[in-house]
């Protein structure tokens, strides 16, 4: 834990082989995605934080923008002595990286951007806020779409990867929340809202890599077509899945490390 940007940002460094900033997904806490950051720790050396609001870190107290998020990250790599670094951002990790990347350019050595959306006119990702006003069944069946627009009990019968997966994010929605995780996860989604860099998307200059799921209705494939257009020599990756492509597509999360680890 270390008090950086005015707030305590717990944090987590760990793994083998060239630095590498990871930045979570929305709602997400390191301990939510042991698993991919344990996958990321054999490629390597992954500095990986609880966001403000959220996990291990203090309490978010007010509302804040994506450059309040950036400047956290900033100060963490600031604190461990890094100048530059790859960035592997996916969904709303994705949002933050862009502000990172748009803010200062030269500290970005590479970008994974993972199903996430540049907002404005590049597209928006669903307003995930809207969901909290349905009663839980339509919750989770408009999640389950958004998630995977084929996900439905026949898919399920046959894909029992898929199955797990579906069956793990209603588990997680179902756990009693604090009142200050309720917060938190309150203002991520205010922030979210509010993300915008597609007029200055522009000044990202290193080697960038935007991969999406066919099937994602929370990032569809026009948001990364977009982002892989307007980013110079930006590569596009349209992989079988959907939000959690990265699980789904084998291909896929090899294929983001290999991008991530050249020199």
């Amino acid at each position: 834990m270390s008090h950086l940007n005015g707030v305590d940002l717990y944090h987590e460094l760990g793994g083998d082989g060239p630095d590498l900033l990871f930045l979570n997904g929305s709602g997400a806490t390191l301990e939510t995605s042991a698993p991919l950051i344990d996958r990321l720790r054999r490629s390597f050396r992954v500095l990986a934080f609880d966001a403000r609001g959220l996990g291990r870190s203090g309490s978010a107290e007010s509302p804040y923008a994506m450059a309040d998020l950036a400047s956290d990250a900033f100060a963490l790599l600031d604190h461990l002595g890094w100048q530059t670094c790859p960035v592997f951002g996916v969904s709303f990790g994705g949002m933050v990286a862009l502000e990172v990347a748009v803010t200062a350019p030269d500290r970005v050595a590479r970008l994974a951007l993972v199903c996430t959306s540049a907002g404005g006119s590049g597209g928006a990702s669903y307003p995930l806020h809207e969901l909290a006003h349905l009663p839980a069944d339509e919750r989770m069946a408009k999640s389950m779409s958004l998630v995977d627009s084929r996900f439905s009990p026949e898919w399920f019968a046959d894909h029992p990867l898929d199955d797990a997966i579906i069956r793990a994010r209603a588990a997680s929605a179902a756990e009693p929340r604090s009142a200050e995780r309720l917060n938190g996860e309150r203002l991520q989604m205010q922030a979210r809202a509010t993300h915008d860099v597609s007029s200055r998307i522009g000044l990202i200059t290193c080697p960038t890599l935007v991969a999406c799921g066919r099937y994602d209705g929370v990032a569809p494939v026009a948001n990364s077509e977009w982002m892989a257009s307007h980013i110079p020599d930006a590569k596009l990756e349209v992989y079988e899945g959907g939000h959690m492509f990265f699980i789904q597509d084998p291909a896929a999360f090899p294929s983001v490390v290999a991008f991530l680890a050249e020199a």
